[in-house]
Formats: structure tokens, C-alpha cells, sequence
């Protein structure tokens, strides 16, 4: 039950009989060169769509597009919302539902970018006497299945867009080695943020593009992406949902 297709009367009885809303959010940002900007929103748009199947009775919420990304923001088309200001937008929503009669507000997430903003708005909403559920499918998926595991823009990823639309993936560009730029010969990049030295891993804060130009990061190369694997974990990341929503109908707050 999609918020943005039914009428204000029908949100009404909605909120008079149920306290749970789905809230999407996701990012518009590189993933590498052969994977779409909109990754973070696809996905979780696809997992809402499964959800669906199975429960027609759970109101889902418009997704948000954008989210907070500074270390990607020079990749031509990403687009970075301040965290002050994803705070404050988020926080609206999540209030404007709350006045309505929402008190468990799971939100389905699509970037870690996000994770810091969600884990406030929670803290403050416990206080309320709601409570804010964050599912971050990616991490999720890595539980349900631990070859799933994967980084940013990689196998976990590229599967999951091909569970959406196999077209999206630019096949031209997936077999590009990952080439990561170390800072020293012994300071050697290993993520987004990380450098090991003698044996030990250390955060050294850089942009993206002065770690790799290409823009994906993570241990499972996206030429190791199917459809098939991409399909099974969507669907099992929307079953697991499906599961928890009633599991938390007996949550009491």
C-alpha cells in the first residue's frame, strides 16, 4: 500500500487501526562505472515491490532519493545531501507520519551514507515512545547468506540491480580491475577510508576519486554479479520483512 496512491480519508483509517509505515531512503551517487547512480533506490524499490506481493496491508512511504555522500560528490551525477540538512528533511517526514499515528517506522535503507542520520532520528524518537527500525538490506543480506557479502558498487550490488533490470548494468565496464591508490608504499589503501600499516588498519579521510577512478570498492568483483543471485537475494531480503512486520504487530509501546 503505497502512501502516494491512496487518499487522505484512506491514510486516515489506516492510522486508526495500524502504527507501522515502511520509509524507503536511499542516495543518487557513483557505483563504479558500470553501475546506474540511482543503485542505492533501485534496489530497495525492488525489495518494496516483493514486499507488496506478499502484504498489501503495510503503508510504504515515497522513497527518498538522495542522501548524504561527500566522498563521491565529484562523480558527475552524484548528488550529496549535507547531513544537517538529510537530518532535518528526514526527521520531517518521520515527525509528519509520527502526528499521523506512526510509532514503528522501519526504514528500509539503501547507502551507508545514511546510517548515522537514521541511528539520531532514532534515538530521539525512543523518547517519544516510537520506535524506528533500521534495515539496511545490504548488511541484512550479508547475514541471510554470508557469500553475499560484498562492498560498494561490487558483486552484492551489481546482483541486485540485475534483480532489477539487467539492462541497467553496462557490461563494457565490468570486468575493470579495481586499482586503488596507496599513499605510501607501506600505507596501503584498502577501502574508502582504510590504509593498512604493519598489519594494522587505520582511517585516513579521502575523496573517492584520490582512492580509485573508478568508483566501486569491496572484496566481490562485479563480474561475479548474476541475475539469479541478484533475484534470491531480493527475494529473500523482502520475505525476511514480510516476517518481521509481524513479528513487530506484537511489539507494545
Amino acid at each position: 500500500m503505497r502512501l502516494s496512491k491512496i487518499t487522505w480519508p484512506a491514510a486516515e483509517r489506516y492510522f486508526k487501526e495500524n502504527d507501522m509505515v515502511i520509509l524507503p531512503i536511499g542516495s543518487t551517487e557513483c557505483h563504479g562505472r558500470h553501475m546506474p547512480l540511482g543503485t542505492d533506490t533501485l534496489i530497495p524499490d525492488k525489495i518494496l515491490d516483493l514486499i507488496e506481493e506478499k502484504n498489501d496491508n503495510i503503508l510504504i512511504a515515497p522513497m527518498i532519493p538522495y542522501g548524504a555522500c561527500q566522498s563521491l560528490a565529484d562523480y558527475p551525477g552524484t548528488i550529496n545531501i549535507d547531513p544537517d540538512v538529510l537530518y532535518q528533511y528526514v526527521y520531517q517526514i518521520v515527525d509528519g507520519l509520527y502526528k499521523h499515528g506512526a510509532r514503528k517506522i522501519l526504514v528500509l535503507n539503501g547507502h551507508g551514507g545514511n546510517i548515522k542520520t537514521i541511528e539520531r532520528i532514532g534515538l530521539e524518537f525512543d523518547k517519544k515512545s516510537a520506535m524506528v527500525v533500521m534495515l539496511n538490506w545490504w548488511l541484512m543480506a550479508w547475514d541471510m547468506k554470508p557469500e553475499w557479502k560484498g562492498g560498494h558498487g561490487g558483486g552484492e550490488e551489481t546482483a541486485g540491480v540485475m534483480a532489477v533490470d539487467p539492462s541497467l548494468i553496462d557490461m563494457s565496464q565490468i570486468d575493470l580491475p579495481l586499482e586503488m591508490a596507496n599513499i605510501t608504499d607501506n600505507l596501503v589503501a584498502t577501502g574508502f577510508r582504510t590504509v593498512r600499516f604493519k598489519g594494522v588498519e587505520i582511517e585516513v579521510l579521502r575523496n573517492t576519486p584520490k582512492v580509485t577512478d573508478n568508483g566501486w570498492i569491496g572484496p566481490d568483483h562485479p563480474n561475479t554479479a548474476t541475475p539469479e543471485w541478484g533475484q534470491e537475494m531480493v527475494q529473500t531480503t523482502a520475505d525476511y520483512i514480510v516476517d518481521l512486520v509481524e513479528e513487530l504487530k506484537k511489539v507494545k509501546l
